[in-house]
């Protein structure tokens, strides 16, 4: 693989990594609140503030993809890293909630810059050659989950560690995404930009041109509700599930809630993310035989495994050890399954571009308009749930999104070719 496709892939990673520290560190940095001179932050607050994360990133990532059409993608990468290092220090030296929705706002203009520019990058680079492609994509979010889920590991220890002065370290980690995109991506790694429409309006109505002629509307539904389900598992189960000095006697036979310090979800987020890593690899593997909606689908019955085995597991309790053994297995096969939803959903978008290869960096932009409007959606609800239900609420309403994705599938499936090719239909 080329070496600036390397390079834009191991950026993705660290910028990822700082992503997953903050975030990780907000909901220990909100339980301990008080203690800095905060006010006390309650469920439906997580909730709206990670909803901020990603309306900014849902609202920026077209306007982003745009730009790095008409200027080129390189300069945009450069983007990301320097408004989530901004971020990262502003949070440090506050306890303001309306100060950290600033920062929430533009740390997900950090991600809107880099994710619409490094796709379109990586799909300019990969044209014309599908197993590279694969690869590219797969590697690509593999490099997205493993910086995530390694940030959500390291951001308990690390707070734990240093306090809110922990995010002062994060803006290090910032840099170093900075300097690989500067360093390693050189100015002649991708074609010269495009540079119409000095009229900003043009490329707006272009945009909406490409969309009202392609199938991309076809994967959005499916693509939302499950990044809406990745959503609810993120900060808000976190805050649910980390250890609390005043548990809410409410929900007191629900097994999993406030039972673990940072350092135990650290560990425990660690294997979690080991598994989903391998079964991305092995699912990736597989796009030359299993049709792309095959493994979408398969990743949702994977997904409501998991959520079956984790509501048993919340009011078993560690008693009887065997049966939590076994649901524990249970759920790690369901993770394992769900791990090939993702690329494949990534991989499908990124054909559509194909058709359309002046305009790369804005259709590739609409991975993080799909998940931005999961992500809030996800956000939200999981606030509503978590504050009526607790895990049972997280669990309910995920379960009601993966039947949602579902539905969009079948029809999805009629514009792909034969088995393998994952390449859509255009007409």
């Amino acid at each position: 693989m080329a070496r600036p496709v390397l390079a834009v892939i191991f950026g993705t990673f660290t910028l990822r990594l700082a992503t997953g520290i903050t975030g990780s560190m907000l909901v220990y940095y909100f339980k301990a609140f008080p203690e800095y001179g905060g006010e006390p932050v309650t469920a439906l607050q997580v909730g709206l503030l990670g909803a901020l994360f990603y309306a900014s990133e849902l609202i920026g990532s077209p306007l982003f993809g745009i730009l790095s059409d008409r200027i080129g993608h390189r300069r945009v990468m450069l983007i990301g890293p320097a408004f989530g290092g901004i971020a990262v220090v502003i949070t440090a030296l506050t306890v303001s909630i309306p100060v950290i929705a600033f920062t929430r706002l533009l740390e997900g203009g950090s991600t809107a810059a880099s994710v619409p520019s490094i796709l379109g990058f990586i799909a300019f680079a990969t044209a014309a050659d599908e197993l590279r492609r694969g690869k590219a994509v797969a590697r690509f979010e593999a490099a997205t989950l493993a910086g995530l889920m390694l940030g959500f590991v390291v951001g308990g220890i690390l707070f734990t560690a240093l306090g809110p002065m922990a995010f002062i370290a994060n803006a290090v980690i910032y840099l170093v995404s900075f300097l690989i995109y500067k360093l390693g991506v050189p100015e002649h790694a991708e074609p010269e930009p495009a540079g119409r429409a000095h009229d900003p309006n043009e490329g707006l109505r272009r945009y909406a041109t490409i969309l009202r002629g392609s199938h991309v509307w076809l994967l959005a539904p499916t693509w939302i509700a499950i990044n809406a389900v990745l959503g609810l598992f993120t900060s808000q189960t976190l805050f649910q599930l980390v250890r609390s000095e005043h548990p809410d006697p409410k929900f007191a036979n629900q097994a999993l809630m406030g039972g673990f310090s940072p350092v135990q979800l650290s560990i425990g987020l660690g294997i979690g993310g080991l598994l989903f890593f391998a079964g991305l690899f092995y699912w990736g593997g597989k796009f030359r035989t299993i049709r792309r909606t095959t493994l979408v689908l398969s990743g949702i019955a994977g997904g409501a495994v998991l959520l079956a085995a984790g509501a048993a597991i919340n009011h078993v309790g560690p008693d009887p050890a065997v049966l939590l053994l076994v649901l524990v297995a249970v759920a790690a096969v369901g993770l394992f399954v769900l791990a090939g939803a993702t690329p494949a959903a990534i991989g499908l978008l990124a054909d559509m571009t194909e058709a359309y290869p002046n305009d790369r960096g804005a259709i590739m932009g609409l991975y993080s308009v799909f998940l931005g409007l999961g992500q809030i959606t996800g956000s939200i609800l999981g606030g509503i749930a978590a504050q009526e239900a607790g895990l049972d609420g997280i669990f309910l309403t995920s379960f009601v999104l993966l039947a949602v994705a579902i539905l969009p599938i079948s029809r999805l499936r009629r514009y792909e070719h034969h088995v393998g090719s994952g390449v859509l239909v255009h007409g």
